[in-house]
Order: structure tokens, then sequence, then C-alpha cells
């Protein structure tokens, strides 16, 4: 990207450099130019050198065209890249670059003057610009210019590196050519009113267009793309192409998508009205490993933990640990859901956990969140999503992606939420505004009444964990805080080993169900009025609990399934 400096810097150099009678009599004054080479990494590495091996070329996050600089600090490696530029002697020259991440530097050495660096702490989140200015000596023709992290730091990323001055004669890199036609294009997915169009990543292309029956309907930056709004048992032919500053390539090869049928084959059975939800561990951490038709038949929603982050912001991914499981496979993982469904249980793909890095803080990233959560629910049959973020979440935005989700999937999506208790003491929370913004689509919250400490109840008073006050009082504050009781359930470990502390014997969660739903074998808490509409309860995990020869879920589920 050429940058021109204004006529008004131009004079104000070279009156500056004595050069007023030059301007006086209209000497032509050639435009500043990049002389750095590849500063969008579009062509990979070529022209850069990392310090061993540290650098690599990343497609996201990007700040401009298909491909930015990462770079990874490791022992007393900074995980410095430079290149060597041609310069003019007794010129200046800006050295910039757009960053993301902390303690980023930039400078340039061997400038024949003074040297110079910059460097920012990070922005806490997006790209920031880094820029500063080098003066050549009167024999310099050629600088390094430089990047680097610093160490025992993340690593960073850099896009857009650009050094803007006079040319020295070493080139600069060429303009853009028009990307070529998108190969591989295919469809999947399909539903009633939507399917997925994918097809393989075109060199140089900034973005993508694409075209349904002859009709450009959607811009995206990357395959795959949903396509919604279809008619059902409806054929549609489609094509893609990739363009970039230079222009539009040429569109792919047609290809043919048809919806399905006006009616849903395998809908999404609906939750029962006291519900029992277990938490399914796709790993194995020393309780018992299953297999999804191991799950005991009590449950009514399993929750298939966890979802995978992915280098896209917000975006999701499911990988089936297949050896920590004994060789389960895919196939019949998937063959497992189907089953539970077709005997009228819920399995969703919890998106979250402890060490669950998923992030949605602007509308692109709830996009991708919503996109890939529903793309995989099409590809493995999950019928909703669970949101266990323990480390908060921006209300305006997970708002936005759970109804885009369900604007996707329909009025059978299964929404749960598992926010600890901090996270729902009060409706000013993020946690609690996103239930209450969804409360229209939300099947239920079932708060982690464990690893938490003492807490305030809705009375005012403080409880600690470990008792039946401890959630009521705490269930109490939902309740009366807008949410419906059908959207309360009470999350406990299924044993003393399936968390840190706050374990209760399945007497005391029977107790708590039947002092909010009928009044009764309450503590010293007992609420204004009654509950009877109170969803259920939640367990971590069902391995858990088959570890303890399904102690929790042959106590609890005939509590929860009798409730009134």
């Amino acid at each position: 990207m050429n940058r021109i400096r204004s006529l008004a810097l131009l004079g104000a150099a070279t009156l500056a450099a004595g050069g007023l009678t030059a301007l006086a009599t209209g000497s032509a004054h050639a435009a500043d130019v990049n002389v750095a080479r590849n500063g969008g990494f579009e062509s990979g590495l070529a022209d850069w050198t990392c310090s061993s091996g540290s650098g690599a070329v990343v497609s996201s996050p990007v700040y401009a065209g298909a491909g930015a600089l990462k770079g990874t600090p490791a022992g007393q490696d900074n995980a410095q890249c430079s290149q060597t530029v041609t310069v003019k002697p007794n010129s200046t020259y800006t050295i910039s670059e757009q960053v993301q991440g902390s303690y980023v530097y930039l400078g340039a050495t061997g400038t024949g003057t003074q040297d110079v660096s910059t460097w920012t702490p990070g922005s806490g989140g997006g790209w920031q610009k880094l820029s500063t200015t080098f003066t050549t000596g009167p024999s310099t023709t050629r600088v390094t210019v430089w990047t680097h992290g610093w160490y025992g730091q993340p690593a960073y990323v850099v896009d857009d590196f650009s050094v803007f001055g006079p040319d020295g004669g070493g080139g600069t890199d060429p303009g853009p050519s028009v990307p070529g036609a998108p190969g591989g294009t295919a469809v999947s997915g399909q539903s009633a009113n939507g399917l997925t169009l994918s097809w393989n990543a075109v060199s140089g292309a900034t973005g993508y267009y694409v075209y349904q029956d002859g009709v450009r309907v959607k811009t995206v930056s990357g395959p795959p793309a949903q396509i919604t709004g279809l008619a059902a048992a409806t054929s549609y032919s489609f094509q893609v192409s990739a363009y970039n500053a230079a222009g539009e390539g040429p569109k792919s090869a047609a290809v043919t998508g048809t919806t399905t049928g006006g009616g849903n084959p395998n809908p999404n059975p609906s939750v029962p009205k006291h519900a029992l939800t277990g938490y399914w561990q796709n790993f194995n951490n020393g309780a018992t490993v299953q297999k999804i038709s191991d799950v005991s038949s009590q449950y009514d929603i399993i929750a298939v933990s966890f979802a995978d982050a992915t280098t896209t912001p917000g975006a999701i991914a499911f990988n089936l640990d297949s050896a920590g499981l004994g060789g389960y496979t895919v196939a019949q993982f998937k063959a497992d859901i189907a089953a539970k469904k077709a005997a009228g249980k819920s399995v969703i793909l919890s998106i979250g956990g402890e060490k669950g890095t998923i992030s949605v803080n602007d509308s692109a990233s709830a996009n991708n969140l919503a996109n890939s959560a529903y793309a995989l629910m099409q590809e493995y049959g999950f019928s909703g999503i669970d949101i266990d973020l323990e480390n908060g979440l921006n209300p305006t935005y997970m708002t936005q992606a759970l109804r885009s989700l369900s604007a996707k999937a329909g009025s059978s999506l299964v929404i749960t939420m598992a926010p600890q208790t901090i996270d729902m003491q009060s409706t000013a929370g993020g946690y609690f505004k996103t239930a209450l913004n969804i409360k229209d689509i939300l099947t239920v919250v079932n708060m982690q009444y464990y690893n938490s400490g003492s807490m305030n109840g809705c009375d005012g008073k403080v409880y600690s964990q470990g008792s039946v006050d401890f959630l009521t009082a705490l269930a109490c504050i939902q309740l009366e805080g807008g949410l419906d009781p059908s959207q309360v359930g009470i999350g406990v470990p299924a044993s003393p080993s399936g968390a840190g502390s706050g374990y209760v014997s399945p007497t005391i969660v029977n107790n708590a169900l039947d002092c909010l739903a009928r009044g009764t074998n309450c503590g010293s808490f007992k609420p204004s009025k009654t509950y009877p509409g109170l969803r259920g309860a939640m367990t971590w995990s069902t391995n858990w609990d088959a570890k303890a020869g399904s102690a929790w879920s042959n106590s609890v589920a005939p509590k929860v399934h009798g409730l009134p």
C-alpha cells in the first residue's frame, strides 16, 4: 500500500534542507515510496529473517490481506524478525507497523546516524500502530529494520510493515495482481432453509463474493459461507470469486446445492419440564471413561465438554479425543448422539470450561461463534450449546451470537449456561445480563454451586457453600431477579472428586429442590414463595457420577423428574 506525503510536508522538508531556490524554480521532487519488501506477509516470510525459527505467517488475525507475522518469544530469544532495505544517504524514513500483543518493539539499526526504536506494552486487544523515524548518514545505503517481542511474553502479531522515504534504488513491492478463481467449491450442511458453501482459499485475496444463481448475495473474508433464508426442497447454483485491491477475479466453477424437504426428519427433542443435566468429559482425568452411549438414561441434557478455540476470534471447533477415550471413533460418537436424540435426550456442546479461551468481544467474533456453532450442530447432531466461560463474557456480543445462532437453528435450539456463583450475584453482571437478554430463547441456567466460597443470598445474608441454605438462597437471586423458574437449575459435583470444594450429598440437593419447589425440607433460609416450575439439577460430571456408582443420578434424577 503506497503512501504519498503531502506537498506541504515535502515543502517543509525541502526548506529545512536549504532548498528554497529549487522550490522557487519549480523543480520536481519524487514521492516517497515503501522500500520494505513483503510488509504484508502475503508471500510468507520472503525477504525476512527471524531468529531461531521464531516467526511464522498466520492467516488470523490479520490487519489487511491474507497473512500476518506471528513471533513467539522463547527462553532467551525475543523472536526478532528483520530485513535489510535499500535507502538514500542523508534522508529521512518513517518506519511503521500494525501490532497485536504485549511488549512489541520496532526499530532500525545501521542508519549511519542515530539508531532508533519504539515499543508498546499492548493495547488490551485489537490492532495498534507503532511508528518512528530515522535519518540515514552521508554514506548509508542499507539499513536493517526489525520488530520483536520480549522475553517471557506471549506471542505477538505484526502486519502492514512499511518503511517510507526516498527511493534508494532497491525497488519496491509490486502492486497486487487480480486473484485467480477459487477451487474446491462444495456444498455441505444442508437444512430446510440453509446450507454451507466452502472453497479453497486463494493466494493474495482479501475477500470473496458469493453468487447465488448468478446474483451476488454475500461478501465474506474467507470460507466457509453460511447461506440462509432459502426455500425448502429447492436447488440453487453457487459460484465464488476472490478480490483484492487490484479487483475481482474470475468466478469459480458452479456448484449446486439442494435444501432438504420442508419437514425436519430428525428434529431435536423437547427438553422435559424438569430436566437432569450432566457434563460428559471428552478427556480422561481419572473419572470413568464413557462413550455417549454409556451415559445413564436418567440424564435429559448431556453437555459435551468442551468445544475448542480456533485462531479465528470467537470461532469454535470440536475434536473428539479418540485416543484418550479408548478408540472412540467420530462415526460412533455421531451415531451415539443420534441414538440419544431418538430416545428424547438433548446432546449439546459446551463452550468454555476452566481452561476455555473463547472470547466474543465484537460483532465479528459474535458472528464467528454463531456460524461455527451452527456448523458443528449440523455436522455432529448437537441440539444446542452450553456457555461455560469462567473468565467473564461481554453481554452485548454474547447476546448477539446466541440470537444469531437461534435464527439459524430455530425454536428447538437448546441453550444452557453454567456461570460461577460470583457471576449471578447481581443482574448487573455480564452473565446475568446475557441470561435476561435471551430469556425468550434460554433453556436453563445451571449455576455452579461449588469452588465458590461464601456468597450473599437473596435475603442479604452470607451463606457458606456445602449447605442447603447456600443452594436455596443463591437460587432465589436468579428466581427473583427475572429468570423464569424453568430457567433455573442447581449445579453440583457428582462426587468429592468432581470439584475442589463445595460437594454436597444428593440428600442436600434433594432437600434444596424440595425447598424451592414445595417449601419443604428447607434449612434456616426459606423462600417467601415456592417455584414448582424449577427446571432441575446439573452435575459435573456423568463420568464422575459413573465412577461413584451412579449414586448421584440414582438419587437426584427421581427427585427432579418427580417435581410438581
